[in-house]
């Protein structure tokens, strides 16, 4: 295995930036060695979006939020979450 190059001081963010969008990081960090790190307490940002559904699949939508005791929205989340989830699992 080839030693890795070593990574240059950074005067600025935006330099770091551009430096990382040229280069292959593989040449200077041994991804093999890396470990996962959670961030629990961060709030994911959220984009408000407008969706045209039919009325009777909303009026579903909200019956089953109902049920579920969840807002709709929430309920269009989880569901779309859970899809995308499955999506991706069996997409591999």
């Amino acid at each position: 295995m080839k030693p890795k190059k070593r990574i240059p001081k950074f005067r600025s963010e935006a330099e770091e930036r551009r430096f990382w969008a040229t280069h292959d990081s593989t040449e200077y960090l041994d991804w093999g060695k890396a470990e996962r790190v959670m961030f629990p307490n961060l709030k994911p940002s959220v984009k408000t979006i407008s969706i045209r559904l039919p009325e009777s699949l909303l009026n579903s939508l909200k019956t089953l939020a109902n049920e579920r005791d969840v807002p709709y929205q929430s309920l269009v989340k989880i569901i779309l979450s859970e899809r995308i989830q499955q999506e991706w699992h069996t997409a591999k």
